[in-house]
Formats: C-alpha cells, structure tokens, sequence
C-alpha cells in the first residue's frame, strides 16, 4: 500500500450522483476524511444495485459499496433544525465541499456560492451536476442518458456502423459521471492545496455536459477545421480496425501506422491479396474497407482468440480480446499488479473491489473500510464535537492554483497531452518538446482547413488537445539534446509522457536518472499497461481497452454482439486520471519534499469504471450483455426519433409519475395501456413500448419536444452532434468554446474548460504552439543559452 499524508484534508460530500460519490471517493483514497451525508433512506444509488441474488437492500447496492469506500457517513434530517444545523456545523468543519444540486435545490439548502462564501471564504466547493450551476440548461433535469445525448457522445456510438436507421447508443454504465468525477476531483485536489496557502477558496461550477463534449476525440476539430460532422454511420480512415470473430471469442484490432499494417500481413503469411496495389496505402485499405476486414476475418475464424491476442502483441501489433469481468479476475497483469482488493462491509460482508486506478514508487493506494451503512457514524460525528476549520484571509483573488509549477510535456497522441493540457488549464507552464523529424502523430492527422497551406501546424486534432502549451523542437535522437533536456527537468516539477513502457529508460531519462538529479520530481508514466506486469509491454492504444474492461461486452444494441464505444475514451480518462494524482503528488510533496513516480495505465483507469459490471460478477457471477441504450430501473429510457434528417430525442423516466406526465404528452391513450401502466409492464413489453412512443416523436421537432418534457419533470435532451454543441446557447454562455487566435489557421472555434470559477481566472490562456515556437524564449530564460548557443544547435540538428 502506498503512503499516503493527506489525512488533514477534510471533504464533506452531499449528493446522489456519480460523479459527486467518485470525485469524494478518489480523494478519499489518498486519506482524506471523507464524511458522507445522506438526507433519508431512498437514495438512488443505494436502490440502484446491482444486489446480491437481486434482491434489493439498501445496505448491499453494489454501486454504492463501490463508490463509498474509505468514507464515514451520517444521516441528517434536513426538515428538521436540529439536522440544518448539523449540517452547518460539518460545512464549518469542511476544507472542501462537494454537492451535486441543481441550482434551485443548492439555495434552498444554503450550498449556493454566496452563501456560502459568506460563511466560509476558505472553502473550496465542488458543484458537478450536468449542466453546471448556471446558462440556459441548469436547472434541466437529467440523467447519465442525458449526459451522454447532450455532451455528444451517444451520436458518436457505435463507431463505423455503416447504417444511419439505427439510433444513438449509451455506453454500458455510468460513463460520463465517473469522468466527471475524476475531472472534478483534479480541479478540487489543485485549489484545495493553493487555498491552504492562500486562504481563498472557491466554487467550482462543474458542468458534466461539458467535461463530456470536450473529450470527443475528432469530432469537434472534425467540424471547426473542415465543416465535416462526425457520425456513428461513417468509415474508418485507419483499416483494419474492428471486432472479429475467432473460434472461441473474438477480437479487437487495430493498425494505426503502416509497420503495423505490414507486421499484421507479416503474421499472416504475407498472403497474396495483400501485395495488391488497392491495399498499398492507408486510404486505399479505407476505401477498400470490406474486402480487407473480410480477408482478416477469413485468417482468424479459426483461431484462438487469447493465443492470438498474445502473437499479435510479440509482433508489436494492437489487439486486445473482448473480455468480461470472470477474465480480468483472472488475468495475470492485473493479479500481478495488485488491482483487487478484498473489502469487508458491514452490511455486505467481504467483496472483492477494483482498487484504487494509479500506482506509485510506495505502490497502490489502499482500501482501509468499506462503505458505510445508512447513519453509522452519526453518534461519532454528529453532537457538537467536530473541531471548526479556521482560516487566515490573505486576499481577495488568486491565481490559478498551478501557477508556478513547471511542467515538461514529453508525450503525444492524446493521452499524455489530454493530461499536461488539463495542467495547464489549472495554470502551470507545460513545455512540450517534440521534433519535425518524428512529429506527433496528431500534427500528422489530416484535419486542416481548406483555406490554409497544410502544415504541421494546422491539423485540428493537436490544436484541440494542446492549448495553453509551449512548444521547444528538439530532436532526441541526438545525444546533446539529451543532456540538454534533463538540464531543463532539473528546473521542473513535474514531466509528464507516454512513451512504450521502457523507451524513457532507454533514452537515459528514466525516473531513477532524472530524480537522482531533482528529487523533487514528479513523473508522470501513462502506457496501455502500466510500467510493471507481465503485459507492460504490450500496445494499448485507447481503442483496445474497452475490450478488455467489460465495457466492449456490455455495450451494443438489444439482440446483438458487442460494439466499440465510438470515442477512444480510455485515452482521456488515463489522462485526467494521472491529473488529478499530478495534483495530490504535489500536495503530498509540500508536506514530504520528495517527489513519486505515477503509474496510470488505460486498462485500469478505465476498469474502474466499469463496476457495475464488475460487483455483479462478484456479487452473482453475471456477465454483461448489450442492452442498448436500456436501463434495467427505469422504462422508457433511449432515444427516440424526432423530425429532421438523424434528429433523436434521448427520454428517461425514472417513476410511472413520470410515465403518465410522458403519455400525457405524447398520447393521453398510453398511459391507461395495461402493457405500460405499471414499470414492470413496461420492462416486459419495452420493445412494444419502444415502437409505439417512436411513431409519436416522429412528428415532433427535438427541441420543442425537449422543453415540453422538461416542464413535465422528465429527463429529455436531444442527441448532439458536434455542430450542435459548437453552436449552443449553453456552453456560449458558460464560455466554455474557445477561439483563440493562432498564427496558421486563424480564430477557430475548440471545446475549452468545462468549469467556472468565481475568484480564479477562467478560460484557455492560448491556442496550441506552432512547433518549436517557444524554442529560443525556454533556452535562453530558463537555460540560459546565449543566442549563438542556440543558433549552433539549430545547425546541427539538436533544435529540429
């Protein structure tokens, strides 16, 4: 278990929703005291399950004993006095808040910003919820469908499908809130450590619909640089890339470069189809898509799927097997990477959880006491007893609460990038370093406007994942630039990269090099893997995780196979995963003065989101299936057509109230439908319901439709695609799309900061660097090269 020095944090956590149980959670595990308060006896996520033998019981929701470990919970009467005033007496305990209440209800409680900065300026507050705490939609109601039709995502998934009949899809589970909560838990982690400093607080308004549209992968540079909008019907650029079928399972694989392409038909055989001059290029094999997937198909119909998952890998070629939760408990990585963690509960006994998502030099965070039953700590807690937190005020404002923390960006592609841009947003100085002779692969990308000279600075998917950044051009492959660079992380805080398990060490800047000379330096390693296991070297790009989660396996429509997620969301999710633990190592170094290696991987920053999957199979020993966009505790909930060329409407009614108040408005006559009265009819006439709610939006426009149901207290919200959200009233009005100018492609419209703050600057500082911009700026101020120096080492290649 990894020491831990957080124990004077101190979080009270109030809410119902994932993302505000997670974000808690994760704070938590790095020994936070955690209290949390619930209001009465029917919250949802203790009603949710997954239950043992499904059979409900409050005290062994398998959700919420995942979600609650590490925590003490008390249960406050808030209609009384008594339980307000208790629950002014924990806020007064509190160095962070946080709550998920739509704006309204946060009033009437008193959690609103200016309550309580009048109370506790000190105090760092976390409102997440899915629209944030303000703009046209705060007050919405809304659920994890909702999330995922309004940030975008669900019009992305199924990728590549082919078929534009067939509806949106929500991924399996709770998605959008668990990586809102990790997002929330960084911005929390960051302004906890400079309000301790400072004795400014803050109220973070978090917006779950916006954290979701700004992880899109290529869908908004897609449309801002070449007015080209993304869909789950399109083709693949990069072929071969799909699921297979082989004669016990099947397979994922992808080839991203062209080696790869070529160690595959390699593998192969080199059969003769492949030396055909259609399948010579990348293009060629996406135009020609499937001939190619078919002939693959035809080499791996008979083989078997884990001893081919294992060639392909020796052969460095990205594959991964469509897996359950009954594998990755076997799996030996994960076993020898101690990512399970046996738990006693007192209402559930002993469980096996995920554990905690990152590894360190003192190894894994640990699990010290499972969740807690509904008011078990009241007697310990509650009384008068808990000791008030108190503050000096140094000022008014702050900066943002990494300024002053230097950063060196050593990665590409998206994962590492998505993390040192998310640093940068919090204010540190991130200095990429990267070279014209090997540019990062989203420089490379062809995503540029049609009005511009096409350059390596222009493409859209590094301006989008890169603002806010420096750019120094250096060319590792010379040993001076070598030397130069380890001269520059001994002025850094934190280096952050994502190269193939081992490359760092091979190039003389592993961690044990380069702490040896700053002690103080964080590392920060994100790989498919992780550093350690049998498996650390093998490929995992983002899109070959899910397979290996659960989450592949659970998602894809009712009646048919397992399907790709439609965004490359491991890649984001280990980003600011290994953000928020950037943040809490630098905490833990104010107190300790010594730097950590961190270790996230994208198996298991995103296996952890798959726990409902997962305490079922510990609980009952179930497996998931596609469901569609279904919900075992609520019918109807999916997406529906509306009027207009692939318009939908996502609906969610979580109550037979909230039925009748539907019908009411769609068709008067279904709601005294025998099939649909009761929600146990509906769930065993869904399809029948599906059909018959599907002929009556047909007519309806989807934002007329939207309101409507909104003002009957229903979940609805049209599916978003990237044109919509690039144009939406909402996110314009909590600023969160930028349009920064940069020297090559002018003002360009980016997905930016999916939070406001009050007392802290807010929005993206710049647009993304032209490569090498800031080269001769970071030698000579912080180096202190001379402008001959840097002239020489331009000539001789070590600048390129």
């Amino acid at each position: 278990m990894s020491e831990t020095n957080l124990r004077e944090m101190r979080v009270l956590e109030f809410g119902e929703s994932v993302s505000c149980a997670f974000a808690a959670r994760l704070l938590a595990d790095h020994g936070a005291d955690v209290i949390k308060v619930e209001a009465g006896e029917d919250g949802w996520m203790r009603h949710r399950g997954p239950f043992p033998a499904g059979i409900s019981d409050p005290e062994r929701s398998g959700l919420f004993l995942a979600l609650n470990t590490n925590k003490r919970g008390v249960q406050l009467d808030l209609d009384s006095k008594a339980g307000s005033h208790e629950l002014l007496s924990l806020i007064d305990w509190a160095d962070v808040l946080i709550h998920d209440f739509r704006p309204a209800r946060a009033k009437e409680l008193g959690l609103d910003a200016l309550t309580l900065e009048a109370r506790r300026p000190d105090l760092v507050t976390l409102a997440i919820s899915p629209f944030g705490s303000s703009g046209p939609y705060a007050d919405f109601h809304a659920s994890e469908l909702t999330v995922s039709s309004g940030g975008g995502w669900a019009s992305l998934c199924p990728a590549a499908t082919g078929r534009m009949d067939l509806p949106p899809l929500k991924v399996y589970g709770q998605q959008c809130g668990f990586m809102s909560g990790v997002a929330g838990a960084a911005v929390s982690m960051a302004i906890y450590s400079a309000a301790r400093r400072t004795g400014v607080g803050e109220y973070i308004d978090f917006s779950e619909q916006a954290y979701t549209a700004s992880v899109l992968e290529q869908a908004i540079p897609l449309y801002s640089y070449t007015q080209r909008v993304a869909t789950r019907y399109g083709t693949r650029l990069l072929i071969p890339w799909s699921i297979f079928d082989c004669r016990d399972g099947q397979l994922f694989l992808v080839c991203i470069e062209e080696d790869q392409w070529e160690r595959l038909t390699k593998l192969m055989g080199n059969p003769e189809w492949s030396s055909l001059e259609v399948f010579s290029t990348s293009q060629g094999r996406s135009e020609n898509h499937d001939l190619v997937h078919g002939f693959v198909q035809e080499w791996l119909a008979e083989k078997s799927v884990i001893e081919t998952y294992h060639e392909m890998q020796k052969y460095r070629i990205c594959a991964a097997p469509i897996m359950g939760p009954a594998e990755m408990a076997e799996s030996e990585h994960l076993l020898a990477r101690e990512f399970f963690v046996d738990v006693d509960h007192p209402g559930a006994g002993r469980l096996r959880h995920l554990a905690p998502p990152a590894r360190t030099e003192g190894g894994r965070q640990g699990i010290s006491r499972g969740a807690p039953v509904l008011g078990q700590h009241n007697d310990e807690i509650l009384g008068g007893g808990l000791p008030i937190r108190t503050s000096i005020r140094v000022s008014e404002g702050a900066p943002l609460p990494l300024e002053g923390i230097r950063v060196a960006d050593l990665s590409w592609a998206w994962a590492g990038p998505f993390c040192a841009m998310n640093l940068a947003h919090l204010g540190a100085e991130v200095v990429r370093f990267e070279s014209e002779g090997r540019p990062d692969l989203y420089r490379r990308l062809p995503l540029h406007p049609a009005d511009v000279e096409k350059t390596l600075n222009t493409s859209g998917m590094f301006a989008q994942w890169n603002q806010g950044k420096k750019s120094v051009a250096l060319n590792l492959a010379e040993p001076q630039a070598i030397e130069l660079l380890k001269d520059f992380v001994d002025t850094c805080d934190v280096v952050v990269e994502n190269f193939a398990t081992g490359v760092m060490d091979r190039l003389g800047l592993g961690y044990g090099v380069l702490s040896e000379r700053n002690p103080g330096l964080i590392m920060a390693s994100i790989s498919g893997y992780g550093e350690t296991g049998p498996y650390a070297n093998y490929m995992g790009y983002g899109p070959a995780i899910p397979p290996l989660t659960g989450l592949t396996m659970g998602t894809g429509f009712v009646g048919g196979g397992p399907a790709e997620m439609g965004v490359s969301m491991p890649d984001p999710t280990a980003g600011i995963t290994m953000a928020f633990e950037v943040c809490a190592a630098l905490e833990k170094r104010r107190e300790s003065g010594r730097g950590d290696h961190l270790d996230v991987s994208l198996w298991e920053a995103t296996a952890v989101f798959s726990v409902e999957a997962w305490m079922d199979f510990v609980m009952n020993g179930a497996t998931p299936t596609p469901q569609g966009s279904r919900d075992f505790a609520m019918a109807p909930h999916g997406f529906f057509p509306t009027r207009g060329e692939d318009d939908w409407i996502s609906i969610a009614c979580k109550s037979d109230e909230q039925w009748q108040a539907l019908s009411d408005e769609l068709a008067p006559e279904l709601g005294d439908d025998p099939r649909f009265r009761l929600f146990s009819d509906r769930k065993r006439n869904e399809s029948e319901l599906e059909a018959e709610l599907a002929v009556r939006t047909r007519d309806r426009e989807r934002w007329e439709l939207s309101r409507s149901l909104q003002a009957r207290g229903i979940a609805a919200f049209p599916a978003m695609t990237s044109a919509d959200l690039l144009s939406d009233p909402h996110l314009e009005a909590r600023g969160f799309l930028e349009a920064k100018p940069h020297p090559e492609v002018g003002i360009r419209k980016h997905t930016g900061i999916p939070y406001l703050l009050r007392r802290r600057p807010n929005g993206v500082r710049k647009a993304a660097p032209v490569l090498g911009a800031d080269t001769e700026e970071v030698l000579s101020e912080v180096l202190g090269y001379s402008e001959d120096e840097i002239r020489a080492l331009s000539d001789s290649k070590v600048l390129y």
